[in-house]
């Protein structure tokens, strides 16, 4: 069972909304989840992310690996954190 960190889907058509979530590889999108740890708004102006901090380090500590655009996130808020 390998474990990833990675977005899910929520909104209106043409208005996304996103989670992030960890959930095995093997699950559907928007299917079963083990823990939310932040969201993204891709329409706001700059993007909203927000991320649970703690949950992020355990889940990472745990070996759970992120996918490449919840990388990219990451990354992002982590240069606004600072």
């Amino acid at each position: 069972m390998a474990v990833r960190i990675r977005l899910t889907r929520l909104g209106k058509k043409k208005k996304p909304f996103y989670r992030i979530i960890v959930a095995d590889s093997e699950n559907k999108r928007d299917g079963k989840f083990l823990d939310i740890i932040g969201t993204y708004d891709p329409l706001q102006n700059p993007a909203v992310i927000t991320l649970n901090s703690t949950k992020l380090e355990d889940w990472l500590g745990r070996g759970a690996l992120p996918s490449t655009t919840v990388k990219s996130l990451i990354k992002q808020s982590k240069a606004v954190a600072e």
